[in-house]
């Protein structure tokens, strides 16, 4: 009787070991273009990479982008019948439409200028629900924006901001930029760019108000349109600053900021976290500990501006 029994314990853990373990699903959800989102997956997948999960093998993810939030809603909502074990948001939009799709599936920002603000946590250090992850903004980026242009444009007075009033944390970006305006004796004025249509208005209205440089305000439809923006500032000859490498790698001439890139190699490390049984109402949302400054001296040279040497000098990363 007893090697009978010994024999089926044994038949039983055996049986144990051969099953499958689960694969974890995580869905990665953007209103991006996927010539925008293409480097944050890249990172996503690094940081991924930094814990073991290799994407196809042991790990599996699921993307769903698109730009018109309607159509968004129905892939988000796919994901939630799909029963996923995490939900990485690219952004305010996909943060809010993934927190009206679900309470209970784990949810982590890849980035968010206000999670507060936004409702989508009670306070960054306890964030008391199921969304956690990266703020994307510090409350000196903005004053940090404008010494530059300061240091950077002579006779520094008058300073156009690209928005769009639609993007979550528009308001609360460009209240901090009024605020260092203020302390920096800057005059502001704001352009919404609410379609593309709306971008050469823009810069005419920058022209026409007599604006010495311009600040763009962070946005995945403004990052959609880069390119553009980039090639316009060159043509109307106005230094401007941009919320992400991105922008610089397209032509622009600055960028001082959050490095995207980095929030979702390290949005990676709340996956596993959180795939290991901890809750995102437990684990505080991260701010930026770095800005990262990158400089395109070939951008520079077509409006003939000179980047002061001490500018330079402290730039992370200069493109020639």
């Amino acid at each position: 009787m007893l090697l009978a029994l010994t024999f089926v314990i044994a038949l039983l853990f055996a049986a144990e070991a051969q099953q499958p373990k689960k694969i974890p699903r995580i869905g990665f959800v953007s209103t991006g273009s996927p010539g925008v989102i293409s480097d944050h997956i890249d990172a996503f997948r690094q940081g991924l990479s930094e814990f073991g999960f290799v994407e196809g093998k042991n790990i599996v993810i699921e993307y769903r982008s698109e730009r018109n939030p309607e159509r968004l809603r129905t892939l988000v909502a796919e994901l939630v019948r799909l029963k996923i074990d995490v939900i990485v948001t690219a952004g305010p939009t996909a943060t809010r439409i993934a927190k009206e799709a679900t309470s209970t599936i784990p949810i982590v920002m890849g980035f968010d200028i206000d999670p507060v603000g936004s409702g989508f946590v009670v306070s960054l250090a306890r964030p008391g629900g199921n969304i956690t992850g990266l703020s994307r903004i510090g409350p000196e980026m903005s004053g940090k924006q404008l010494e530059l242009l300061k240091e950077i444009v002579p006779g520094l007075s008058r300073v156009a901001v690209v928005g769009n009033s639609t993007q979550p944390g528009n308001a609360q970006a460009l209240k901090e930029t009024e605020v260092a305006a203020g302390a920096l004796s800057v005059q502001l004025k704001y352009l919404d760019v609410l379609t593309s249509n709306d971008i050469e208005t823009a810069f005419r209205a920058a022209a026409k108000g007599n604006a010495n440089a311009a600040l763009v305000l962070g946005s995945p439809f403004l990052g959609s349109y880069r390119t553009q923006i980039a090639n316009l500032a060159v043509k109307n000859r106005l230094p401007m600053i941009y919320p992400s490498p991105e922008f610089v790698e397209a032509g622009g001439l600055v960028t001082y900021g959050f490095n995207i890139n980095d929030g979702f190699r390290r949005a990676a490390t709340f996956v596993d976290k959180i795939l290991k049984g901890a809750k995102p109402a437990d684990l505080p949302v991260e701010q930026p500990k770095k800005f990262e400054l990158v400089i395109n001296l070939k951008a520079a040279k077509q409006i003939d501006l000179t980047i002061p040497p001490n500018v330079l000098a402290r730039a992370d990363r200069v493109i020639k």
